[in-house]
């Protein structure tokens, strides 16, 4: 068999980025209006553990397999970071008429 594997047939083996590719500094992310930023790819020393429904992870699923189509690349906790710096850009930039504040307010959010 391996005499077969040398004669011709291709390699299964999986490009993956190297070390340096992989712990490369990170450039951090769009800045907002009031130049916010959500981190990029970098350690995060500080960590909060966030439960989450069934359907709301589908629906962040969902979002990063959008951005994914739209030729964006994230994992989701990049994506709840960015998600994150907007609102709290918003809520700066608006107080209470700001999106997460009236969603608070008025009960809309999940709870």
């Amino acid at each position: 068999m391996a005499a077969d594997r040398a004669r011709g047939s291709r390699s299964r083996r999986v490009s993956l980025p190297g070390i340096a590719e992989l712990l490369r500094p990170a450039a951090p992310g769009p800045s907002t209006d009031d130049g916010r930023h959500a981190s990029g790819r970098e350690s995060h020393p500080h960590k909060i553990t966030v439960y989450l429904s069934a359907g709301e992870l589908l629906d962040l699923e969902r979002a990063r397999l959008a951005l994914l189509a739209y030729g964006i690349p994230v994992d989701r906790g990049r994506l709840v970071r960015e998600a994150i710096a907007v609102l709290l850009a918003d809520l700066d930039a608006d107080g209470t008429a700001s999106l997460v504040a009236r969603r608070l307010r008025d009960g809309t959010g999940p709870r």
